[in-house]
């Protein structure tokens, strides 16, 4: 009996800590010369972020990593991301979804659509994690 309870609270523990270390990343990776649509992209996704994400990004759901792909670090996650340019991702344990295209399509002339976009990929890699 006791051996029971104790396997079965070591399954409720395990799965808290994996259901809590879950969260959905926004990477941006950039390079060191910049255009305006590449800062436009970096700030529009700040803003989303900040705008509807807030609370999730204080509960650790939310993550936004920006990278410099010309330094070290950046290097290495270039080369992870199988990527030589700017580059936005959203992701999460079970998925990764390439939203490099809708940034450099929408951020400069159109940055309420890629707004949008981006929130709503953000908002369906939350419900999945569920």
């Amino acid at each position: 009996m006791m051996k029971r309870l104790f396997l079965a609270t070591l399954l409720a523990v395990t799965c808290i800590v994996a259901a809590s270390a879950q969260s959905v990343v926004v990477t941006y990776l950039h390079g060191k010369q910049r255009c305006i649509t590449c800062t436009s992209i970096e700030r529009l996704t700040k803003e989303v972020i900040n705008e509807h994400f807030a609370n999730e990004v204080k509960a650790g759901k939310v993550k936004l990593k920006v990278v410099d792909i010309s330094t070290a670090e950046g290097k290495k996650l270039a080369k992870d991301y199988r990527i030589t340019w700017s580059s936005l991702f959203v992701e999460n344990t079970a998925m990764r979804t390439d939203l490099t295209r809708t940034g450099f399509q929408y951020a400069k002339k159109q940055p309420a659509v890629f707004k949008k976009k981006l929130k709503a990929e953000i908002d369906t890699l939350l419900k999945k994690q569920k």
